[in-house]
């Protein structure tokens, strides 16, 4: 039983851990702390890839490197997600999220069933821009895997979509190296942090628009011909 005491002391340390990795950003732990925020572990990626890319923009990495691990790890963690909805099924998919496990993930089941609402009115296109969304982004792998979506094609989507991401929080943090001293970096990732959600939502809303105008558009020219 020592290693499964050990365990739950690990989980239990989990937020001091989290912090040690953050003070300590490198490509492993670039890569390994974006793996577990596409699972369901609750990593914000704004505090992973802005601030690497700050430390990018000093010359203590490479901005691209960031970017690549970072999408690496995402798209191992998305798999993961994917892995457990498409050969694990709902029914034990909705008893994790409700499980005190579940909670200290700060899962329940629905938000599992707001990702999966959104899917299936996105479509598999919502594997890429699920990605961008707050509360969506971490779990629209789940319903992917349980729409049995083929893996490739998932893969595709969450690597396009994690990409976009990290692109623009990788901007970020090179942007605030310009305006703002290491110190105040947190607090303005999450000032600027809001303005990019609200902005990443308007563009989606008028992606989706678009779509659905095209596609009403292309249905009627069917009907009369």
């Amino acid at each position: 039983m020592d290693w499964f005491i050990s365990i739950i002391d690990q989980i239990r340390n989990f937020p001091e851990l989290l912090n040690t990795l953050l003070e300590h950003l490198n490509y492993g732990t670039i890569f390994f702390l974006m793996l577990l925020e596409s699972t369901v572990i609750p990593v914000p990626s704004e505090f992973v890839v802005s601030p690497a890319a700050y430390k990018a923009a000093s010359g203590e990495l490479n901005v691209w490197l960031v970017i690549l691990f970072s999408t690496l790890g995402a798209n191992v963690g998305a798999s993961i997600n994917y892995l457990a909805g498409y050969y694990l099924g709902r029914p034990v998919i909705y008893r994790f999220a409700n499980s005190k496990w579940g909670k200290m993930c700060l899962l329940n089941q629905e938000k599992v069933e707001k990702s999966e609402k959104y899917f299936e009115k996105n479509g598999k296109a919502a594997t890429i821009t699920g990605r961008l969304i707050p509360g969506i982004r971490h779990l629209i792998s789940i319903p992917a895997g349980l729409a049995r979506m083929n893996y490739w094609k998932f893969l595709l989507y969450t690597t396009i979509g994690a990409t976009a991401w990290h692109s623009i929080l990788a901007a970020m943090g090179w942007y605030l190296h310009s305006i703002v001293p290491q110190a105040q970096l947190h607090e303005k990732i999450m000032e600027y942090g809001e303005y990019i959600k609200f902005i990443i939502l308007g563009l989606i809303a008028i992606a989706i628009i678009f779509f659905l105008v095209k596609n009403t558009l292309k249905n009627k020219k069917k009907k009369h011909s």
